[in-house]
């Protein structure tokens, strides 16, 4: 009993003088470990009588619960002091600038198409979205084009083996027209004879070309108005505002030429003065001063009358126009770009230098209306 006292006592004195981690270890396992003194003596109380057992197993047991318990605080006294030592010696200097982490950019494809919808929107009109797979009802039939027609051609066109239920050919569209129509069916069978029609349609389109100012995939917008009473004014007026409020310029001057495309009746092209400036094209100013030119922008007309009537539309109580352009076009002239296919090459040193900042992007909030 008492060589079990005084090893209880060297040890306790020997946990309480250990300086390190390593060092109280040694002492657990010299104490508590599988050959340790208390783990041998707890071995002898299976050899020993009741009698025997009962006058040693407390003292041996007593020995083992004070170690422990001497080494579980001692334990965490050390970690404490070795953690307390850390930080003196890690400390953070919080004056420094903190490391630049990555971010991310806004592609210039869906700044534009932030601003258009934000233009547009100020003029009262509302977005409409439509299937990027569509059949060529929708895409060619609707829109007056007859099945001879050249843009249905293979070539220009990407199709489906697959059919549709009712026989149609699938394909991807070609241009957000068919949203037009779909928005137009959509009104006719709300209200009998047509309803009035305001309405931007973004969105993705696909035609197999592919060079500098081409991509089998490319974005474009279209707009559509239907109301009584329309005419190509209201088309020039609505575009002139449109421009002069994306290119954020007062001197945008517009050309419209006779031109034809089997939806609108009659078309127009539209073209916009520009000039060359440091090598890059900058629209503003008339086409016919000096230094100026004539450059084709979009294709517009006055919706055709067959193509109301498949719309569900009255072509006698009814009139409309249309328009249509594409998104990576008008970036490229706006932000000073010149290959198309940079666009969707993803290149993260093209996107961080035309990318536009997620917390400071340039916004037209007060475009048309400090302009009207």
């Amino acid at each position: 009993m008492t060589d079990i006292t005084s090893q209880t006592e060297a040890a306790l004195a020997a946990i309480a003088a250990a300086a390190s981690l390593d060092a109280l270890e040694a002492e657990r396992l010299e104490t508590l470990g599988k050959k340790g003194w208390v783990s041998l003596a707890l071995k002898t109380l299976g050899s020993m009588t009741p009698e025997e057992r009962t006058a040693a197993a407390p003292a041996i047991q007593s020995a083992r619960a004070s170690i422990a318990e001497a080494l579980d605080a001692k334990k965490a006294a050390l970690e404490a002091a070795a953690l307390e030592e850390q930080l003196a010696r890690e400390t953070v200097d919080l004056t420094l600038p903190a490391v630049a982490a990555p971010k991310g950019s806004v592609h210039p494809v869906s700044q534009v198409m932030d601003e258009l919808a934000e233009i547009f929107a100020d003029l009262g009109f509302a977005v409409a979205t439509g299937p990027e797979i569509e059949d060529d009802w929708h895409n060619f039939t609707a829109l007056n084009m007859d099945e001879t027609h050249p843009a249905r051609a293979m070539h220009d066109t990407f199709y489906f083996p697959d059919k549709t239920t009712e026989g149609k050919d699938v394909l991807l569209r070609t241009h957000t027209s068919p949203v037009q129509v779909r928005t137009m069916l959509v009104a006719a069978q709300t209200s009998p004879g047509g309803a009035p029609v305001r309405i931007i349609a973004p969105g993705r389109v696909y035609r197999s070309d592919s060079d500098a100012t081409h991509t089998p995939m490319f974005h474009q917008i279209e707009g559509l108005v239907i109301d009584r009473d329309i005419h190509l004014g209201h088309l020039k007026w609505t575009l002139e505002t449109f421009l002069k409020a994306f290119f954020e310029r007062d001197d945008i001057v517009l050309r419209l030429r006779p031109s034809y495309f089997p939806f609108t009746e009659p078309s127009v092209e539209v073209d916009v003065g520009y000039a060359n400036e440091n090598g890059r094209r900058v629209v503003g100013g008339s086409g016919d001063a000096q230094g100026h030119a004539w450059m084709e922008l979009l294709g517009s007309g006055m919706v055709n009358a067959r193509v109301l009537e498949m719309g569900g539309f009255d072509p006698g109580q009814w009139q409309g126009f249309a328009f249509g352009v594409g998104v990576d076009r008008l970036a490229m002239l706006k932000y000073g770009m010149n290959d198309l296919r940079a666009f969707f090459d993803g290149d993260p040193r093209w996107l961080a230098h035309y990318g536009f900042s997620p917390f400071d992007q340039p916004t037209l909030s007060a475009g048309v209306g400090a302009r009207a």
